[in-house]
C-alpha cells in the first residue's frame, strides 16, 4: 500500500466520522441526503461480497466492515432514531435514484472484467459510486447554505477519490502491468462530479463565508 491509497482511506474514513458527529452532537440530519447514505450501502454491499470468501488483510478487512457499519448506523439514525428521524428533509431529498442504478447496472452487465455475478456486482458498485454523490449535491443546491459539517463531510468524501487517483497515477508508474481501465474512468467522472462543489467550498474558505450553492 502507498502513502496516496493510505491517506485517501483516512480521507474517507474522517467524511464518514465528520458526518457521524455531525448527526450525533446535532441530533439533527438536516442537509444530509438519505439517498446518497442508501446508494453507498448499496456500493459497499455488492463490492465487499469477497469478505466471506476472501481474506487480503487484516487493515482491509476492518475498513471494509467499517465503510458497511457506518452506512448503516447513518441510515438507522436517519430512518429510525426518535429526533433525528424528525429533521430528514423529505421534501427536498427527492432525487430519483432508479436513473442512476439502472444505467449502472446496464453498464456493468456490458463493460466488465468477467461475466460472473460477484464481478458484475462488483463492477455495478465502481460505476455507481462515480455517481452516488449527485443526489447529496442537488440536496445542498436546493437547501443553497450549507452548515460547515456537511460541507466538511462532503469536501472530505470528494478529497478520498481525488487521492486515488494519485494512487493509481503511482501504481502505473511503480507497478508493470498495471492497467484498471473502468476503475480509472469512474474515478476520472466521479472526481469531475466534486469539482463544482470543490471550487465553491474553496471560495467560501478563503473568503471566511458560510458556504453556499448556485440552484
Amino acid at each position: 500500500m502507498n502513502i496516496f491509497r493510505f491517506f485517501g482511506d483516512m480521507t474517507h474514513l474522517c467524511s464518514i466520522l465528520v458526518l457521524l458527529l455531525k448527526i450525533n452532537a446535532t441530533k439533527s440530519c438536516a442537509g444530509v441526503s438519505l439517498k446518497t447514505q442508501e446508494l453507498y450501502l448499496l456500493v459497499f454491499a455488492t463490492r465487499y461480497l469477497d469478505l466471506f470468501y476472501s481474506f487480503i488483510s487484516l487493515y482491509n478487512t476492518c475498513m471494509k466492515l467499517i465503510f458497511v457499519g457506518s452506512s448503516g448506523c447513518i441510515i438507522w439514525y436517519m430512518r429510525k432514531h426518535r429526533v433525528v428521524s424528525q429533521t430528514y428533509d423529505l421534501e427536498q431529498d427527492t432525487f430519483r435514484v432508479v436513473f442512476l442504478i439502472a444505467p449502472c447496472a446496464f453498464l456493468a452487465l456490458l463493460i466488465n472484467h468477467e461475466f460472473s455475478v460477484t464481478e458484475i456486482l462488483w463492477t455495478f458498485s465502481i460505476y455507481l459510486e462515480a455517481v452516488a454523490i449527485l443526489p447529496q449535491l442537488v440536496l445542498l443546491q436546493r437547501t443553497k447554505n450549507v452548515d460547515t459539517l456537511t460541507g466538511n463531510y462532503v469536501f472530505l468524501l470528494g478529497g478520498y477519490r481525488a487521492l486515488y487517483l494519485l494512487n493509481w497515477i503511482y501504481r502505473f508508474a511503480t507497478e508493470p502491468g498495471y492497467r484498471q481501465w473502468i476503475v480509472w474512468v469512474s474515478g476520472v467522472v466521479q472526481t469531475a462530479v466534486y469539482c463544482d462543489f470543490f471550487y465553491y467550498y474553496l471560495k467560501s474558505w478563503h473568503n471566511n463565508e458560510r458556504l453556499s450553492l448556485p440552484s
